[in-house]
């Protein structure tokens, strides 16, 4: 929300921006979809398309636009690589993005609002075409590309990777710091009412008392969420894991010492669970960088998150802001 803050700043003081907005992006390029900057009358920037000569000049044609009191929206293929007779970004990380030119006044400053109230509702999406930025509802995610004359892009206006903490003490405190940080949304769970880890937790979006009996009914099946479980104590530890094993969800993981994750596999293959049903899981939880503080527990379990949802870019999946 900060570069939509920065736009309602700029307009509300009756200075234009030019919003550069990645719509589609393919191979190594260093701007995903839905990267977005904006060049403000007064030169200044906020946000980025991917950084690099590329950006130094997308945003010199911002400023040129701004200049001239450009009104309508352009499109800006950019090729990385010098294969291409034409439109190269002068880079050649190889890839390309597609990238909108969309100049704002103070005629949008309703807009702009709209989706500065929309932060936290997963429903509502922006809309930009030739015609201009608005915000609905529509099912409709990405590019819809016909011709430079008709085409539409949509994204959700909240589009942060969700990621579910079910333990509000200390590595969850911790962990909530770091992912918000790496840009998440955060929903983190703890059983027990007035701990001061939960009441201190300002990176958290979502705070939620719960029952760990009742989590596997609290945490829906979602293919592109994350689950982290760090309760107080192996019992809690095992309550919750059972119930999520039979959820796709993007991400599973557990913390826990060698021995202790062993412990919980023998009894579960104990009780009849089939040991198919947990090897999609992380366990123990992290990468191995030999932590001892909250912290550095916390930088270790982001790190294997992070190599997770990244390891298909850029030819495979798209990564989501």
């Amino acid at each position: 929300m900060e570069i939509w803050q920065a736009i309602h700043d700029q307009l509300e003081a009756s200075r234009n921006v030019i919003l550069l907005w990645v719509l589609e992006s393919d191979g190594s390029s260093p701007g995903r979809r839905g990267f977005k900057m904006a060049v403000s009358a007064d030169a200044s920037i906020c946000g980025t398309i991917g950084g690099g000569m590329m950006e130094h000049k997308l945003v010199e044609k911002a400023k040129e636009l701004l200049a001239v009191n450009e009104k309508a929206i352009s499109l800006v293929r950019q090729y990385h690589d010098k294969q291409h007779s034409k439109d190269q970004s002068g880079m050649i990380c190889s890839g390309s993005q597609l990238i909108a030119f969309v100049p704002l006044s103070k005629k949008d400053l309703s807009t702009i609002k709209q989706i500065l109230a929309a932060k936290n509702n997963r429903q509502v999406v922006t809309l930009l075409s030739p015609c201009g930025l608005s915000v609905n509802k529509e099912k409709q995610d990405g590019l819809n590309y016909k011709s430079e004359t008709e085409w539409s892009y949509s994204e959700a206006v909240e589009n942060r990777p969700v990621i579910h903490i079910i333990g509000g003490g200390h590595v969850g405190l911790a962990l909530s710091e770091v992912m918000s940080f790496l840009g998440f949304y955060i929903k983190i769970y703890d059983n027990r009412p007035d701990l001061n880890t939960m009441l201190n937790n300002r990176s958290a979006n979502e705070k939620h008392i719960v029952d760990y009996q009742q989590i596997g009914t609290i945490i829906e099946t979602a293919k592109d969420e994350f689950v982290v479980i760090v309760t107080f104590g192996y019992r809690d530890d095992k309550i919750v894991f059972k119930q999520l094993l039979d959820k796709d969800l993007f991400y599973l993981g557990m913390m826990g010492s060698d021995a202790k994750i062993e412990t919980l596999f023998k009894e579960l293959k104990e009780e009849g669970i089939n040991s198919e049903k947990w090897k999609h899981c992380f366990a123990p939880i992290g990468i191995n960088i030999y932590s001892k503080t909250t912290h550095e527990i916390a930088v270790s379990i982001a790190a294997e998150i992070i190599r997770e949802k990244n390891k298909d870019l850029p030819t495979g999946r798209v990564e989501k802001r």
